[in-house]
C-alpha cells in the first residue's frame, strides 16, 4: 500500500508492521520528535501543526503507545482489578459498577482473573503491578506472604474488596462474610428450625465461603444448636451440579434435617432441585436459603430466600474511592463496610 504525502512525494510503503511515530512524522513532514511533543497533553507545538500530525496519524492508522505516553506523564491511566470468577453474577455486577463509576475519569480497567487461587493472585499482581496502575483493586483479604508484600510496597492505592479482613493491607470496602450469613440462621431460627445444614465449597480455594461457614457455626452456637451437619464439595466455587450432590449427601446422612444454608444461591438452586426430586416439599418439608441475591434466586419455584450483600455497590463505593483517593480526598487508609441483607422468600417462609 502507498501513501502520498500533502506535496505529493511518494511515501514509503507499510508492510505489515504498526505504523510508527517516524512513519507519522514523514508523512506529515514534521521530525519524529515533533510528533512526540504535539501527542502530549500539555504540548507547545502550533495548532496548525497538530491537526496536520494528527491528520497524518489518522491516516496511517497510527495508535498512541500508551506505555510511552505514561512514562512521559507518570500516569498510566488504567486501574487493575484481580476478582475470583469471570462468570459469577456478583461479581459480574462489582466490575460493572466499578467501570461505570470510572467512566467519567478517563480512567481504565484492566482485569485478571484469579479463580480463587492465591498463587495465582499473586502472578497477576506482580504482573499487573509491572505495568503501573494508578490504584489497584483485589477481591478478598487473603493472600499469600510474598503478594501482601508487593501490594504493600506498591506505592499506590490498594483496595481490598469484598471482605472484612482483620489486618488489611489499605483500603477495604466490603462485609462481614461471617456476619451476612449469620442473619440467615437468625432468619431460620426464628421460623422454629433446629436441625440446620450447611452446604460449602472448597475452602481452601473459597476464603469467603469458609468465612460463611464460620459465621453459620457460630451463630447456631449461639442458640445451644449442633453446627456439624455440614458437607462441602471438593472445588470452587462451587455450581449447581454440587449444590444438587452435597444436598444427597447431607439428607443421606441426615434425613431428620428441617433446613439448608447454601454459600451460595447456585448451591441453594441446585440442593432445593435435588430435594423436590426426592419428594420434599420446599418449604414445608425443608426450607433452602442461599446467597448473593442472584437473579436465579428470585424467579426460582419456589423463590430462593438469600443474602443480598450490594454487589454493584461495592463496585461503585470502590469506583468513587479511587478516584478520591488520586484527588487526596479520602483518608489512607479506610474502611468502609456495607450492611448485607436478608430477602426472605418462598422457600424459607413458614
Amino acid at each position: 500500500m502507498l501513501f502520498v504525502s500533502d506535496n505529493n512525494q511518494e511515501f514509503a510503503a507499510l508492510k505489515t508492521r504498526p505504523a510508527t511515530m517516524a512513519d507519522v512524522g514523514k508523512l506529515a513532514g514534521v521530525s519524529p520528535m515533533t510528533v512526540s511533543r504535539a501527542l502530549r497533553p500539555d504540548t507547545s507545538v502550533s495548532t496548525k501543526t497538530r491537526e496536520k500530525i494528527e491528520k497524518a496519524a489518522k491516516e496511517l492508522g497510527y495508535l498512541i503507545d500508551s506505555n510511552a505516553a505514561g512514562f512521559a506523564s507518570r500516569r498510566t491511566g488504567f486501574v487493575a482489578v484481580t476478582i475470583p470468577s469471570i462468570n459469577n453474577a456478583n461479581f459480574a455486577d462489582t466490575l460493572r459498577g466499578l467501570t461505570d463509576g470510572l467512566k467519567q475519569s478517563g480512567l481504565q480497567v484492566l482485569l485478571g482473573y484469579t479463580n480463587y487461587d492465591v498463587a495465582e493472585e499473586e502472578r497477576l499482581v506482580e504482573q499487573l503491578l509491572k505495568r503501573r496502575p494508578e490504584a489497584i483493586v483485589v477481591t478478598g483479604g487473603n493472600h499469600t506472604p510474598h503478594c501482601r508484600a508487593l501490594l504493600q510496597n506498591a506505592g499506590i492505592p490498594v483496595l481490598e474488596i469484598w471482605d472484612d479482613p482483620a489486618d488489611p493491607v489499605d483500603t477495604v470496602i466490603g462485609f462481614s462474610n461471617a456476619g451476612a450469613c449469620a442473619l440467615i440462621v437468625e432468619h431460620l431460627v426464628a421460623q422454629g428450625h433446629t436441625r440446620i445444614g450447611f452446604l460449602g465449597s472448597d475452602e481452601t480455594r473459597d476464603r469467603r465461603g469458609k468465612d460463611r461457614h464460620l459465621g453459620f457455626v457460630e451463630a447456631l452456637e449461639r442458640h445451644g444448636l449442633v453446627s456439624d451437619r455440614t458437607i462441602f464439595s471438593a472445588i470452587a466455587p462451587s455450581s449447581m451440579r454440587e449444590g444438587a450432590a452435597c444436598a444427597t449427601q447431607l439428607l443421606d446422612r441426615w434425613p431428620d434435617t428441617q433446613a439448608i444454608m447454601c454459600v451460595s444461591d447456585l448451591v441453594a438452586f441446585g440442593a432445593m432441585s435435588q430435594c423436590q426430586r426426592r419428594g420434599l416439599k420446599v418449604p414445608q418439608d425443608i426450607a433452602i436459603c442461599g446467597f448473593g441475591a442472584y437473579d436465579l434466586s428470585e424467579f426460582a419455584v419456589p423463590a430462593i430466600t438469600t443474602i443480598d450483600v450490594g454487589a454493584g455497590q461495592i463496585g461503585a463505593t470502590t469506583a468513587q474511592t479511587v478516584l478520591d483517593r488520586l484527588m487526596g480526598n479520602t483518608p489512607n487508609p479506610s474502611r468502609i463496610l456495607l450492611t448485607p441483607k436478608v430477602i426472605v422468600r418462598e422457600s424459607s417462609a413458614s
